[in-house]
């Protein structure tokens, strides 16, 4: 069954915020399990209703019509405070109205988007985003070096210059987590993004300490075994 997902890229100008624009029309009803990727996505839903979806730190089960269009907006991690206006911490496992956090900015942006050419959806999603807008630099860094194997938070604080406590503060607000949290979506990250081939191996590349500590940690985050996880796993944009 095809999900019917599909992403675009962003708009140079909000290239360092915006990781893609999406779309997603579904064949068939079905429930699609949503894992964690650092991002906060905005989303004008099949129904005509705009919300903000905040970075997840497990699983979360979303219930899709079929042929209902849904158009989305990813930030980047590290984006979502300077773009939202607040903590990205307030949206952290929630999926909120848009208006709840931007009040008449986003009733305006909706009503827009109703009126809108199907094709023209995203370019005005795209443009809410402030390009002047900057990602935290000391986040950006930390995740860098987090997205490398066997790299300790304690380590990357030290590289940079930083006590665990700033830099953890500092990705609560950006990101909406802390760099532990950060540190093992990346880890979940790179293991979609390896070739196939034997667990073990695998989790040594993708920077766990073992087998045992990859399963317990994509069973955390996507709340399944790591062999029924990867089987279906595609790496989206972030």
């Amino acid at each position: 069954m095809s999900t019917g997902y599909r992403e675009f890229p962003a708009p140079l100008g909000v290239r360092h915020l915006v990781g893609c624009l999406w779309e997603q029309v579904p064949e068939r009803a079905h429930e699609q399990r949503v894992v964690p990727d650092g991002c906060v996505d905005l989303i004008f839903l099949a129904e005509g209703e705009l919300v903000i979806a905040g970075a997840d730190t497990g699983p979360r089960v979303v219930a899709l019509p079929a042929g209902r269009r849904s158009t989305g907006l990813r930030l980047r991690p590290g984006a979502a405070g300077a773009v939202l206006g607040f903590p990205a911490s307030e949206l952290c496992d929630r999926e909120v109205e848009a208006e709840a956090a931007w009040g008449a900015r986003a009733r305006e942006l909706r009503d827009r988007l109703i009126a809108t050419e199907l094709g023209e959806r995203r370019a005005l999603l795209a443009g809410v985003v402030d390009a002047c807008a900057e990602r935290d630099a000391l986040v950006v860094a930390a995740a860098g070096r987090l997205d490398r194997p066997g790299r300790s938070v304690a380590a990357v604080a030290a590289e940079l210059g930083v006590s665990e406590r700033t830099l953890h503060r500092r990705t609560v607000a950006a990101v909406g987590y802390g760099p532990k949290v950060l540190a093992r979506v990346a880890r979940l990250r790179r293991l979609v993004a390896l070739a196939d081939g034997p667990l073990a191996r695998r989790a040594l590349e993708a920077g766990y300490a073992g087998q045992a500590h990859m399963s317990d940690e994509v069973r955390r985050l996507t709340g399944m075994t790591p062999v029924r996880f990867l089987e279906d796993a595609t790496l989206t944009a972030a």
